[in-house]
């Protein structure tokens, strides 16, 4: 009788609470509950957040192992997100994980959710195209934008960061000096698609090696934007698709720019993106389009793979589990925690 390897994974970094079953590699749920509360504040609300991922983490857990068609009593193991992220959410998905990993006697994997987003390339589908090793990573979101080598499914060694903002705050803080809602990264990515994306020209900033800066560029659409409106009050509402191209075009130029230096520097053409920015239709044209021009081959996850979400850490719970690299029970979460650990 052939045995199989289910894993449950759960994922509750930030706000929202999901939860996935995989059985050798493939996916069968991975369900995901959002929280709306945080729209009206601009941000996510940490306190708001861990109560909300109490609310949620019972219906969602229960959700995935109904739609997967399995019992509790056939997971081979539970794999959780110790870091990084907001402790309380944190210490919600561990805490259960933990509780259910005891009561049903089964092994606890502990899974670092920055190498889950790279790991998420590896979940099995019929059209998946698996990056062979070593490949260069781009992992941008929210809080991250990084270019990572990656030698091997935990070995992976950061080739350039950003030194203060990440990407995917560039994208929401511009969105809301343009007065859209939050998150704002996917409306400027809609607006852009009826702009031009050369109507307004915005400087690139100069910053050695691999290394990102968009603290400058978030100054610089502040003022642009300040000094237009003292001439055209309502110079953002006539310009807007122009505006929101011209700022996506500049970020994702950044972005490019970058993973062009890396793959000139390290000779590697095997190329993947990770984190909830890889979402952006932009960065993906651009890739698509590196295949044909520059003699990469590209690697791009699925839209449900790209934001915050349970099956990322199932995957990587299942590949740790194949090493048997399990966590005590007594391990702890860890808010700021890099790739690389």
């Amino acid at each position: 009788m052939q045995q199989f390897t289910y894993i449950l994974g759960i994922e509750s970094s930030c706000d929202d609470t999901s939860a996935s079953v995989i059985c050798d590699g493939k996916v069968l749920s991975n369900v995901i509950a959002n929280q709306e509360v945080h729209a009206k504040y601009g941000g996510v609300v940490p306190e708001l957040a861990s109560r909300a991922h109490q609310q949620n983490i019972v219906p969602v857990v229960q959700q995935a192992l109904i739609q997967a068609n399995i019992s509790k009593n056939q997971l081979s193991a539970i794999a959780f997100t110790n870091g990084p992220g907001l402790m309380g959410s944190l210490l919600v998905g561990t805490s259960f994980a933990k509780s259910l990993a005891l009561g049903l006697n089964i092994p606890l994997i502990d899974v670092n959710h920055m190498q889950a987003h790279i790991l998420a390339h590896f979940i099995k589908n019929d059209d998946a195209k698996i990056p062979p090793f070593p490949f260069i990573c781009l992992t941008i979101s929210g809080g991250h934008t990084q270019i990572v080598k990656v030698t091997d499914e935990f070995s992976m060694e950061i080739l350039g960061e950003t030194i203060d903002d990440a990407v995917g705050e560039a994208f929401d803080k511009s969105a809301k000096i343009l007065g859209l809602p939050y998150p704002g990264g996917p409306f400027i990515d809609k607006y852009a698609q009826l702009g031009n994306p050369k109507a307004f020209a915005f400087s690139k900033p100069q910053v050695a090696d691999l290394n990102f800066s968009f603290s400058g560029l978030k100054t610089a659409i502040l003022y642009f934007l300040q000094k237009e409106q003292q001439k055209n009050p309502h110079f953002i509402d006539e310009n807007l698709n122009d505006i929101c191209a011209s700022i996506q075009f500049t970020i994702i130029e950044i972005l490019m720019d970058k993973l062009k230096k890396a793959v000139k520097q390290t000779g590697i053409k095997h190329i993947a993106i990770a984190g909830g920015v890889s979402a952006n239709s932009e960065i993906r044209k651009r890739l698509q389009n590196a295949e044909k021009y520059l003699g990469w081959t590209t690697y791009i996850p699925k839209f449900e793979y790209t934001t915050d979400n349970a099956a990322m850490i199932a995957i990587t719970g299942y590949l740790k589990y194949l090493k048997n690299d399990y966590a005590e029970i007594s391990t702890a979460v860890k808010a700021r925690l890099k790739v690389t650990e």
